[in-house]
């Protein structure tokens, strides 16, 4: 991390903790706190070129910059008349204009930042950064300050390649445990499987069960949606693995004692998911391996691969797109709702979108098992709307 940034995010500990001394110093740090934003971002550029950086002005013409530190380049980006440098793994001219946008459009490109919801995010920050450096008095609450003071904290340690475990922007990637999930017509339970294995049998001879690697910690992080687990489509806030199932209560501790799959983690930011569109309904989104596993007929249709960090958001950016006030981006990065659409077409020219994107795309034969609560709460499609 660049010292300079450090030591301004230590002077704004150093003058959160006075606050209770001098109610006003919250707001001083609230404040502080979005401007130093920029003067990361900044740090960061100037650490990531590494002294030297080749540009474009508006002819077209490249000139080689080399400086020391942000300002001795941004003043030599200028009168060098520079509108373009290079952004991304595939090294595109793209226009910079040096400002707060602009950078955080570099660190987007750069995968120094990444998350479709924080990519809103990052826009309400720009404007609270603008409104606080041209606004008027305004007095702020210690969870404000608090607030501002943590948000940026996750965003210079992502800027320098760390996440933050329990972040609320960036978090880290979340601990999965091997679950088990039963139902039968009326209610659905889950269970760590160890304890499964440990309980007395009770009354869940009608139960059907699956075993499954989830977010499941209950009192601490639970995934909200794991009641409606299906195996062949993505109905769970977090990434849920499918590992065995459907089955009998003691047939699932016979194969979990058996093969011991062990915990595991999941990142939970710019997941890929595929869509599909198939006469005037609107399917559930899938992981890519799932989708490449399916038979023939179930390939029909107009497919989407998404970028999203949900896949609710996925459905509902797809259901907008057939709205008749639709304003959604067919393409790319979407500024209605935080998702990227990465490809649209048949299944297979999406799926390879989705490789090229990142994403597994190997085929994963997986039974066709919900919950009882997945019927009712998950229909498997949707009309699109009107």
């Amino acid at each position: 991390m660049a010292e300079a940034t450090r030591q301004k995010f230590q002077q704004l500990r150093a003058c959160y903790s006075q606050g209770l001394l001098c109610y006003e110093l919250f707001t001083l740090v609230a404040d502080a706190a979005k401007l130093t934003l920029e003067q990361a971002l900044r740090d960061r550029f100037a650490a990531h070129h590494s002294g030297t950086i080749t540009v474009r002005d508006r002819s077209q013409v490249e000139h080689e910059i080399t400086y020391t530190t942000y300002p001795d380049f941004f003043g030599q980006y200028k009168k060098a008349g520079g509108t373009k440098i290079r952004m991304g793994s595939s090294r595109t001219w793209t226009g910079f204009n040096g400002t707060l946008d602009g950078l955080l459009l570099w660190a987007r490109r750069e995968s120094l930042l990444r998350g479709q919801r924080n990519r809103g995010i990052e826009r309400a920050k720009k404007a609270l950064r603008n409104l606080t450096a041209h606004g008027t008095f305004h007095l702020l609450s210690p969870v404000d300050a608090y607030r501002d003071l943590s948000d940026l904290a996750e965003i210079i340690n992502h800027l320098w390649g760390h996440s933050t475990p329990g972040g609320r922007l960036y978090p880290a990637p979340i601990a999965r445990d091997v679950v088990a999930i039963s139902w039968n017509s009326t209610s659905v339970h889950a269970a760590h499987a160890e304890q499964l294995v440990r309980q007395q049998p009770g009354e869940e001879h009608d139960f059907i069960y699956v075993l499954a690697r989830a977010v499941f910690w209950p009192g601490d992080r639970e995934d909200p949606h794991l009641m409606e687990y299906d195996t062949l489509n993505a109905t769970t806030r977090y990434p849920t693995q499918y590992l065995w199932g459907p089955g009998s209560r003691a047939e699932a501790i016979a194969w979990f004692e058996k093969e011991a799959p062990k915990p595991d983690y999941c990142d939970t930011l710019d997941q890929i998911f595929v869509i599909r569109v198939h006469e005037g309904r609107i399917h559930l989104p899938m992981y890519p391996g799932v989708a490449a596993a399916l038979h023939t007929p179930e390939q029909q249709g107009a497919w989407y691969a998404i970028r999203a960090d949900g896949p609710h958001e996925v459905l509902a950016h797809v259901r907008a797109l057939s709205s008749a006030a639709n304003r959604h981006a067919r393409s790319n990065e979407c500024g209605e709702c935080s998702v990227e659409t990465i490809a649209h077409g048949d299944l297979i020219a999406v799926l390879r979108a989705a490789q090229t994107a990142g994403s597994d795309i190997t085929p994963l034969t997986v039974p066709d098992v919900r919950t009882s609560f997945a019927d009712v709460m998950a229909p498997r499609s949707v009309a699109a709307s009107a």
